[in-house]
């Protein structure tokens, strides 16, 4: 039993769990730290080493490759000389000097005619002709490369290039031997910048050296049973060291030289190469212990400061849950996040009697608040059937007009009819006008409430907004001149395209113009003004072409102002209050909006938005804002 209870005491003990937490959070992120540091800075240190050494690889190949070229071009350009191809040692030998003096790089020319009655040796300007051939081969007809040679007696290793003398009709007459000396390119192969250890050697197939920095190895030694030579002729990843031919472990790599069997290898230890990263390994392994020995007494500490006053605060808590308030003690001077639980604790405490306190007052103001939102929904549901009965009564309207039409353009057609076959007296001329002026205001009546109601389907084009109220004002400058009444037009230049339909917007403009005109009558001022402008509905701003058209009328009052735009409201005696309902439809249906001001006696202002593209979504409001 007791030792149950110590094992609880300390096994399930928050303290004890809070311990081992902080443990893992601090040492797992740092090991991974320090794993991923170690694998990806060998990684760096590898490629950046590997890197380096192809580099130095390539060039080297490439400066030996060129060098190769080099002399064997100049072998043939040699050969192919009339001097070399007239075959005497006394032209030829001044010439072979001057060669070598140049270059620098030749030891010895001999040349060697095909049946072996010319034989002779140039070198330091003298002739040799008792040289005995001893060139492998004997006379060559292609151009050929030697293996290098060390002579004991020569104090550089050595190899020749045989070009063929070829006469003028291409027969092979001889060969010459250029034997090249290879100090002055070994230097440059040997000499790289890669550390103390670094180095460059040349190789042949066989692994036997052919240029290195220490002499003696030069044909004497190979690397044929190291890994070196391995890393030349096997595909394995040259990534990783391996044991050089000195069993010291290296990282390398190898180019062949074009041409050749022979192989450039460069290399470099890998205590060098990996100095920095032992030392960086080092630092890591000192940085987790001590990491380690932080995190054991920053733990501890922690956990200490943490476990006592949530114990304090576990207690309070369950006199709080028995709803015991007034017994609920809560006393701390810390100002640390604990200090900061506390006082919330005795906060929500606090606000828990006070919820009890006030929870029937909300009650009832839930009630009151369900009774009012009940109100609302029977209005909205007032609304809705009103509306439902307005569009019943236009479709029944519609129905209507279309009843009556069919029999008025009858009778019209009759009494045009009864015009044309029977002369009319004089006494019922007028009757005869006055019958047929108001059968006609019926029938554009009827048309413009079935327009109204169903309008024609609209077809949108891009329109020059300028072009479209130039010709508008044509068709309204008779009006105009007949009420003798000023017209004033102010209209920006340049202004962008719309897209709309012409017959439609020009069927608006016409409306709004008249409208203007008949309420100014004679010696009135009317006055249009086109700009660019920023419509703003809704949590849009859209670019938009505005028109204000305005008059020094008598203006609308306050109280019918916003009836306006209803169908078949209108203050004139004659009107038929369907030509600002049509207006906004037109307008609505181009994506835009109209607003009026008004002043009695003074004159009222119709301003027309029209966006600069076509998006219907930007303007579809409730139809309550076009009066203001």
């Amino acid at each position: 039993m007791f030792l149950k209870r110590l094992k609880n005491k300390f096994i399930f003990n928050l303290q004890t769990k809070l311990m081992l937490i902080f443990l893992l959070v601090a040492l797992v992120p740092i090991a991974a730290i320090g794993v991923f540091s170690i694998k990806t800075t060998e990684q760096l240190i590898v490629n950046m080493v590997m890197r380096q050494l192809e580099n130095v690889a390539v060039d080297k190949v490439a400066i030996l490759e060129r060098w190769l070229s080099e002399r064997k071009a100049d072998m043939l350009v040699m050969a192919g000389t009339s001097i070399l191809k007239s075959m005497d040692p006394e032209i030829i030998a001044p010439y072979l000097d001057l060669i070598q003096k140049k270059y620098g790089v030749y030891k010895k020319h001999t040349v060697l005619s095909i049946d072996g009655e010319t034989s002779f040796s140039c070198y330091d300007g003298k002739i040799d002709t008792e040289t005995q051939v001893t060139y492998s081969g004997g006379i060559k007809e292609n151009l050929y490369l030697s293996n290098i040679s060390y002579p004991p007696e020569e104090e550089e290793s050595t190899f020749y290039i045989a070009a063929p003398i070829l006469d003028d009709e291409r027969i092979l007459k001889g060969t010459i031997y250029g034997t090249v000396g290879t100090s002055k390119i070994i230097y440059f192969i040997l000499n790289v910048s890669l550390g103390e250890t670094g180095e460059c050697y040349l190789v042949d197939k066989d692994g036997t050296f052919l240029a290195h920095k220490e002499p003696r190895r030069i044909l004497n030694e190979n690397i044929s049973q190291s890994d070196s030579f391995k890393n030349i002729f096997d595909k394995k990843d040259r990534h990783q060291t391996y044991l050089d031919y000195r069993g010291i472990e290296v990282l390398g790599t190898s180019h062949k030289v074009e041409g050749t069997d022979w192989y450039i290898v460069v290399e470099q230890d890998r205590d060098e190469a990996f100095h920095s990263f032992d030392a960086l390994k080092r630092y890591i392994y000192l940085t987790v212990l001590l990491c380690i020995g932080s995190a054991f007494m920053l733990t501890w500490v922690i956990s200490y400061h943490i476990v006592n006053p949530i114990r304090a605060l576990s207690r309070s808590a369950d006199i709080l849950a028995n709803s015991e308030f007034e017994k609920v003690v809560v006393n701390v001077d810390r100002e640390d996040e604990i200090g900061m639980l506390y006082r919330a604790f005795e906060n929500m405490a606090v606000k828990l009697r006070e919820r009890q306190n006030h929870l029937e007052q909300k009650v009832d103001l839930k009630e009151a608040r369900l009774k009012e939102t009940d109100i609302i929904l029977k209005q909205i549901k007032q609304v809705a059937e009103h509306s439902e009965k307005f569009a019943a009564i236009g479709r029944l309207g519609a129905a209507v007009a279309h009843e009556i039409r069919t029999p008025l353009t009858s009778l019209k057609l009759f009494l045009e009819s009864v015009q044309a076959e029977i002369e009319i007296s004089t006494e019922y001329s007028e009757d005869y006008r006055i019958a047929m002026q108001q059968i006609k205001r019926i029938e554009a009546t009827i048309n413009r409430f079935l327009d109204f109601s169903k309008p024609q389907e609209l077809v949108f084009s891009e329109l020059d907004i300028s072009q479209l109220i130039e010709n508008v004002l044509v068709m309204i400058k008779p009006m105009v001149n007949k009420q003798e009444c000023c017209l004033d037009i102010d209209m920006e230049k340049d202004l962008p395209k719309i897209t709309g339909d012409k017959k439609s917007l020009e069927e608006a403009l016409i409306n709004l113009f008249v409208n203007s005109l008949e309420a100014m009558g004679d010696h009135g001022k009317l006055f249009v003004v086109v700009q660019e402008d920023y419509f703003a509905s809704n949590k849009h701003t859209t670019p938009c072409i505005r028109i204000d058209i305005g008059d020094t009328g008598c203006g609308i009052s306050e109280d019918q102002i916003v009836n306006i735009f209803d169908p078949f409201f209108t203050t004139k005696s004659s009107g038929t209050g369907l030509g600002l309902p049509l207006v906004l439809n037109i307008i609505r249906h181009h994506g835009g909006d109209i607003r009026v001001k008004s002043h009695i006696n003074k004159g009222t202002l119709f301003s027309i938005y029209l966006p600069l593209k076509l998006n219907l979504s930007l303007f579809e409001e409730n139809g309550k804002n076009t009066a203001h």
